[in-house]
């Protein structure tokens, strides 16, 4: 695999240099395929949103009529929620049944008329889009910060097929490497019991943990538990270890990183979209 390293140099010259420096790391160090769909010719400079849609939408180019989708959370995925109930309202789509990963999505697909359902009644789901909040060079991610995480790897996990749309401001060289939140869903019995614990794990890399508030009162997720989240000054050496050992608690009901369940990632840059499968 070749890959040119100009081809990812997708922040106008005016952007921090750091920035368009990890871009081309990460990418060097994939060991992926990597396939680009820039636009020979100059593009307007795009907005944050503009890029997530941008992404979004090309996932959906993998929808086809029949399947049944697991539907993401977050801005991103509400961009490909949004292109699903446009291609089934004009026709282009049909015989799709969503299984939403939050109350939210739910509401989203609900008002779209997109034909919604459960893992109950469908096991096997055909392919799932979702965004996240960290993607490393090996499609390993953190998601979660939008609060769904138990739903969401729930269904991504029951997919034949995953598909991750981000912007570029999402990669980093190694997870936690954003130095913004990792969560971990816990409990409400005795969840500063939890937080102690957890940040007793990851003391040795200056983790913090911090209960996640909304407004000045825990944020209750969909499933009426509470969320910690840890923050690392350095990104995790060994992602596969620290998710056993967050997982090994009691009381944790599921962490944020999804490692090794990502089939595709499309990245939407301001030269237009990069694609990484496995």
């Amino acid at each position: 695999m070749t890959m040119a390293a100009s081809t990812f140099s997708l922040l106008p010259s005016t952007s921090v240099h750091h920035h368009r420096h990890l871009t081309a790391s990460f990418l060097r160090r994939n060991n992926f395929s990597v396939k680009c769909l820039s636009s020979p010719t100059p593009s307007p400079t795009l907005t944050q949103d503009q890029l997530k849609q941008l992404a979004a939408e090309k996932a959906v180019d993998s929808v086809k009529s029949g399947m049944v989708l697991g539907l993401g959370t977050g801005s991103t995925a509400a961009f490909a929620v949004a292109r699903i109930g446009e291609l089934l309202s004009t026709g282009k789509l049909s015989n799709i049944v969503g299984i939403p990963t939050s109350k939210r999505t739910e509401e989203q697909a609900a008002a779209l008329g997109i034909p919604l359902s459960v893992l109950d009644d469908h096991p096997r789901i055909d392919l799932a889009i979702d965004g996240a909040d960290e993607v490393d060079p090996y499609l390993n991610l953190v998601k979660g910060r939008g609060g769904a995480l138990l739903r969401e790897k729930m269904v991504e996990a029951a997919s034949d097929k995953f598909i991750v749309v981000v912007d570029d401001t999402k990669l980093v060289d190694g997870l936690g490497g954003s130095k913004l939140a990792m969560p971990v869903e816990v409990v409400q019995f005795c969840w500063k019991y939890n937080l102690t614990r957890l940040q007793e794990i990851f003391k040795e890399l200056g983790c913090e943990a911090k209960l996640r508030l909304e407004g000045d009162k825990p944020y209750v997720t969909d499933n009426s538990n509470y969320i910690v989240d840890l923050y690392f000054p350095t990104p995790i050496k060994d992602a596969d270890a620290a998710g056993r050992e967050i997982s090994a608690l009691e009381g944790v009901v599921e962490h944020g990183l999804f490692l090794g369940m990502a089939s595709e990632i499309i990245i939407a840059g301001k030269t237009g979209v990069s694609i990484m499968t496995k």
